[in-house]
């Protein structure tokens, strides 16, 4: 992997740890990370040794607060962020669209979240567009925009795909006043797991290795059907899906399959 400055990404197994890494402002992003995460999204796309990727914050207090609004203080750096270009407001370059892994680097690879403490505000730019949420015990959800000034849209445009409407106006009308706690947040759908702070990385982990042992077409076309009939109308949806039927399956990852149904070995598996 190349380096990189605001993050750090490395890969083994199959399974690539993606670390937001700017601890000392929460992991809130810059320009520069939002970058960095836009060609390091390209470079995983790329790379066909990862078939999974973990996506974590550095530290123990913050998965990501958003936007560093310190960094875009002053004018020049402002300009990065969303001001109008040209004459009517109709045309505004805004460098977040670069930081989901899906929409911002076309990456249909597995994405898993593990969740080291707060995820606010844009952090919910990249939990829109992971697979799922495994989080530790002490993390917590909560998005301030209404509490200084801002329309939350973005934010709960995303959560409302992983959400119930109900959360995600509560989230976003309260602001900073209430967070969503892990185990609310696992109530409600959000995150598909928690663990203790000292087993997240585990937990994560033996998640990712077991999608990676997997086909990776069987993988990435189940990842697209999935996304697919969340954003598609149904019957859309079904359509869709008998293209990428015929696309994501391997003959020879079939046959070794059944091969190993025959063989009359099984996945070793856990309850969760």
């Amino acid at each position: 992997m190349p380096p990189y400055r605001t993050i750090d990404c490395t890969a083994e197994n199959g399974v690539a740890w993606v670390t937001l890494n700017r601890p000392d402002v929460l992991n809130a992003f810059d320009v520069d990370m939002l970058r960095e995460l836009h060609a390091c999204w390209r470079a995983l796309r790329d790379d066909d040794e990862v078939r999974v990727v973990v996506l974590t914050g550095a530290g123990d207090e913050a998965f990501c607060t958003g936007l560093d609004r310190a960094a875009v203080a002053d004018p020049e750096a402002r300009k990065e962020f969303g001001e109008q270009r040209g004459a009517t407001p109709l045309h505004a370059d805004d460098p977040v669209d670069l930081l989901p892994p899906k929409s911002g680097g076309g990456l249909w690879k597995p994405v898993i979240a593990a969740v080291n403490g707060m995820a606010c505000g844009g952090a919910f730019y990249l939990l829109g567009e992971v697979e799922f949420i495994i989080a530790a015990e002490h993390a917590t959800f909560f998005d301030p925009h209404t509490t200084y000034g801002m329309a939350a849209v973005f934010e709960p445009m995303l959560m409302l795909q992983r959400m119930p409407l109900g959360e995600v106006m509560r989230m976003s009308l309260m602001g900073a006043h209430e967070r969503l706690s892990a185990r609310r947040a696992h109530e409600i759908g959000l995150v598909q797991e928690v663990v203790p702070a000292g087993e997240l990385r585990e937990a994560a982990l033996r998640a990712a290795t077991a999608i990676a042992s997997q086909p990776p077409l069987a993988v990435q076309a189940t990842v697209r059907a999935i996304w697919y009939a969340q954003e598609l109308g149904h019957r859309q949806a079904l359509d869709v899906g008998r293209t990428l039927v015929q696309l994501g399956t391997d003959q020879e990852s079939l046959a070794e399959g059944q091969r190993a149904f025959a063989s009359g070995r099984r996945a070793r598996w856990r309850l969760r």
